[in-house]
């Protein structure tokens, strides 16, 4: 058994300062990634530093128009809130195609975010694993790589980043509010996460000490024309072999604004500026949405068992775009439980 000290933050600077106190602390809120790496040995954490109370639960009104979401709102009432319901539609659906009810009921948003890979090598600690040790190698490269990555990936790593909901939060521009021991700062979701590259172990860019404090979405919402898409083995319970988040702005069938980023196929939710470029000023048709597809695959590289996801994702974002540009986005079948 591993010894474990526990601690509760009364507010965001004592979190900052408990964690600054012991480097190997990890924060825990409502732990639904956390506990099963620590059981599994992937996490040992010295210290848990308890961070559920903090008062990071609201979601309010920006001055621009958009919405702060607080670190440590669940999943659930963020997928069932009023004003994401009717204004990021794509938002909620994302968050109901992940996980179950219950996980979802005690998942934060701010550990979303932070959740670590699934592959299966990460996860045994008698594999190499550059992720979970650095420089031991990579067992997946050579090994069962059929759910791994196809785009972004390194000699050191090809695990995918698990999350729904940072798919969408890509798709629509969201930046994360930071709280560290040097003061405030704000990063774009896209820049949140890392590629592997030589650093593997580091999946964010969150330095040391520091606490997501909030989520902020931007005004624009995409709530009419919207569409995301869950591929996976099983209906649900399951994480994504490709996922797509898809959001467009048209003028009668002329794309004005397009937005589109994937999951289940890197180590950070992929999203591509050139792919959405062109489809500006494009009508929305198969043809131009098997453009845009070309465009936000390019570079990508299979290994032994997962080629078959490029050609997955390629026909998963032009039926995710017909189903956004039509304004009938895709049932994921989850309904609120009073």
């Amino acid at each position: 058994m591993n010894n474990v000290q526990y601690s509760r933050a009364s507010d965001v600077p004592d979190a900052i300062r408990l964690l600054a106190a012991d480097p190997g602390a990890k924060l825990i809120a409502g732990g639904t990634n956390l506990i099963d790496l620590m059981k599994e040995n992937v996490e040992r954490p010295s210290r848990l530093i308890d961070i559920s109370r903090l008062p990071l639960r609201d979601v309010e009104d920006t001055a621009d128009g958009g919405l702060r979401i607080g670190a440590l709102v669940p999943n659930s009432d963020l997928a069932y809130h009023p004003l994401i319901e009717k204004r990021y539609p794509l938002l909620a659906s994302a968050i109901l195609a992940g996980a179950s009810a219950q996980l979802r009921n005690m998942a934060s948003v701010g550990g979303n975010l932070m959740q670590r890979t699934r592959c299966a090598y990460f996860y045994d600690t008698a594999t190499p694993c550059n992720k979970r040790s650095p420089g031991t190698g990579c067992s997946a490269l050579d090994g069962l790589n059929r759910n791994h990555a196809i785009l972004g990936t390194s000699k050191s790593c090809i695990a995918t980043n698990p999350s729904d909901m940072s798919v969408a939060l890509a798709a629509l521009g969201a930046l994360v509010h930071i709280a560290g021991a040097t003061g405030q700062r704000t990063i774009a979701l896209t820049d949140f996460h890392r590629l592997p590259d030589d650093k593997p172990h580091l999946d964010t860019n969150l330095g040391s000490g520091e606490i997501i404090t909030a989520i902020e979405l931007p005004p624009r919402g995409f709530a009419r024309n919207y569409s995301y898409l869950k591929i996976r083995d099983r209906l649900s319970y399951a994480f994504a072999l490709v996922s797509v988040a898809a959001a467009l702005e048209l003028e009668g069938n002329a794309i004005s604004e397009a937005r589109l980023a994937l999951g289940g196929v890197a180590h950070k939710p992929w999203r591509s500026l050139e792919a959405e470029a062109a489809l500006h000023g494009q009508a929305a048709t198969p043809d131009h949405f098997g453009r845009a597809a070309d465009l936000l695959l390019q570079g990508a590289t299979a290994r032994s068992q997962n080629g078959f996801k490029i050609e997955l994702a390629r026909r998963a974002v032009v039926r995710t775009l017909m189903q956004a540009a039509s304004a009938t986005p895709q049932s994921q079948a989850h309904k609120k439980i009073a």
